[in-house]
């Protein structure tokens, strides 16, 4: 039985921060540790930020981002493209698209992807809102920013086939050599992704 190095409300600091992702029991530990020697400069304000994002943070109703305001800072934004839709998986998702800078339309999160070995199916997410409003005479394309894994292309083709009779584009991102990637250390399925998805030159 692991003896306890300190008392229970500690203990429990570092099983909750355990459950964080990237962190194991030994940077939990690593990291209470530092919260508690930097508790005035450091725990005492990430309390007071975790306490009011209890109480404020929301989900969009229109897109599913998360934010402190319903609808999101992004869906009330009026210099975004209405005329695009950007379909993400997750909010993480989301935020990497926001922070890379690369598109300035709207967005939507469908809470997960299609994976009938989880019991996630169609239901489960979010896509006949998206249906509905891809539906908007205003938008005229439809862009999947979902993984390239099995799950991620099934839901894909799901979603285009739904989309099928309405008076959108559906377009997906690009697969294949990353910028700065060498091919000598990439894998044979994104190789052959590139050699299909060439551009001109």
């Amino acid at each position: 039985m692991p003896t306890i190095s300190a008392g229970p409300e500690i203990e429990r600091l570092i099983q909750l921060l355990a459950r964080l992702p990237g962190l194991g029991p030994r940077s939990a530990r690593r990291a209470a540790l530092f919260l508690i020697k930097k508790r005035e400069l450091l725990m005492a304000p990430l309390a007071a930020a975790l306490q009011t994002a209890i109480e404020k943070i929301a989900v969009c109703r229109i897109c599913g981002n998360i934010d402190t305001q319903n609808p999101c800072t992004l869906c009330t934004d009026p210099r975004r493209d209405d005329s695009a839709i950007v379909v993400v998986a997750d909010v993480a998702d989301l935020w990497a698209l926001e922070r890379a800078h690369a598109i300035n339309a709207r967005y939507h999160v469908l809470g997960g992807i299609l994976s009938p070995l989880d019991g996630i199916g169609p239901d489960d997410l979010s896509i006949a809102a998206l249906i509905k409003r891809a539906s908007d005479p205003a938008v005229k394309e439809v862009i999947l920013a979902l993984s390239a894994t099995v799950e991620g292309q099934s839901t894909a083709h799901y979603i285009t086939d739904l989309l099928h009779d309405a008076d959108v584009r559906v377009t997906r991102l690009a697969h294949g050599v990353p910028v700065g990637g060498e091919l000598d250390y990439l894998d044979e399925g994104t190789l052959a992704a590139a050699i299909r998805s060439r551009t001109p030159f």
